[in-house]
């Protein structure tokens, strides 16, 4: 039986490109199994009930070596699963290296075991370059005074003299809670950021 897997995050555009690509290699739509995912999330509903299905000598069709996992490890570990303890074959359509039905011999694996091991070794360290690069681009934006997140509100009119009226006992916290519409953790930030402004 031939099954394919897609892995794709939800911004990816190119689902239809490897749909197109597992019908081309005569893979049943009700074989294609497809997990969506963003940013950190790795759970993979799909691929976990396909790997439940797949038996000996089913082959499996990815359309490259990272759709198996997030890392090294775990592109090594998923691979050895599938071919080892479950017995069904793999091909990742971009890498034809990477096919266990060709070369069963000793030679054939080797080879095969080689490319995997590269190739998923390769796949991490672009992961963590992507990484790196964000992690430079988010830290020379904010030293250029961007300001990640949710923007802050204005403080309201009278703020500054909710704040003249509380600071002189003449109102309790909780009215000027209810007057400013803040938790008391906002009102004391904003309070904290109200009075470095007054001070500059």
């Amino acid at each position: 039986m031939m099954y394919g897997y897609i892995r794709v995050s939800s911004t990816d555009q190119n689902e239809d490109r490897q749909v197109t690509a597992l019908r081309g290699k005569g893979v049943p739509d009700g074989n294609i199994y497809m997990d969506k995912q963003s940013g950190k999330d790795f759970d993979r509903p799909r691929y976990k009930r396909l790997a439940g299905k797949l038996k000996p000598g089913d082959l499996l069709y990815v359309h490259s070596i990272d759709r198996l996992g997030r890392n090294y490890e775990e592109i090594q570990n998923q691979w050895r699963i599938l071919t080892k303890e479950i017995g069904a074959d793999i091909c990742v359509l971009d890498m034809p290296l990477l096919d266990t039905r060709n070369g069963r011999d000793l030679m054939g694996t080797f080879i095969a075991d080689l490319v995997l091991q590269i190739l998923s070794f390769v796949a991490q360290n672009e992961r963590e370059a992507i990484r790196k690069r964000q992690a430079e681009g988010i830290a020379a934006a904010k030293a250029k005074g961007v300001r990640f997140g949710r923007p802050e509100c204005p403080l309201p009119d009278t703020f500054e003299n909710i704040v003249r009226q509380w600071e002189g006992k003449q109102l309790p916290l909780q009215k000027a809670l209810e007057q400013s519409g803040m938790s008391q953790a906002t009102f004391y930030r904003r309070l904290r950021e109200y009075r470095r402004r007054r001070l500059d």
